[in-house]
């Protein structure tokens, strides 16, 4: 190569290129650019679609947790007033009866309850044996009413008698004491 007569690479041009070449250098970059923004905005949408998934997903979550919270409620509202109730219940004066012997024929029925009994009846099963029945009688705690009980035939008085009173129609059994 005969270096004296070489031009140099930069005179070999054609000066009317050079805005197609800074145009296609411009053009690269600008094709870099968007694809970097295009990869952008597809993550960027991804994200949005992530974003609502979650939403979603705690949107669910916190409508099952008040809905669970709301259950939890109830059931402690109903507790509280079954617990108010029994509490009630149980705070109730009640009549309760035990059977006194005074002598071998004379008995008395007397409430040992702490509330007032009203239509006191006690009656008997079984055996015989003969009894002043007692009926419709009303009885304060700690008051008693008399009544005679005897064995016939031979046999012994019922070893229980059975009391019903106003609010109790189940029949509840006393023991009846022996001498």
């Amino acid at each position: 190569m005969n270096w004296p007569d070489a031009r140099s690479w930069a005179a070999s041009w054609d000066w009317g290129d050079a805005p197609a070449w800074a145009a296609f250098v411009l053009a690269a970059i600008a094709l870099w650019i968007s694809i970097r923004a295009q990869k952008d905005g597809r993550r960027s949408a991804n994200a949005a679609v992530a974003s609502v998934e979650e939403a979603r997903l705690s949107r669910v979550a916190s409508e099952k947790s008040a809905a669970v919270a709301e259950e939890t409620l109830a059931d402690q509202r109903r507790e509280a007033a079954e617990r108010r109730a029994a509490e009630e219940e149980a705070s109730r004066p009640r009549p309760a009866f035990a059977i006194e012997r005074r002598n071998r024929s004379t008995f008395y029925l007397r409430n040992i309850g702490t509330g007032r009994a009203t239509g006191v009846a006690i009656s008997g099963r079984g055996g015989p044996y003969s009894m002043n029945p007692i009926a419709g009688v009303d009885l304060a705690p700690a008051e008693a009413v008399e009544f005679t009980m005897l064995g016939s035939a031979g046999q012994p008085i019922p070893g229980t008698l059975y009391v019903t009173w106003d609010g109790q129609e189940e029949e509840m059994p006393v023991a009846v004491p022996t001498l």
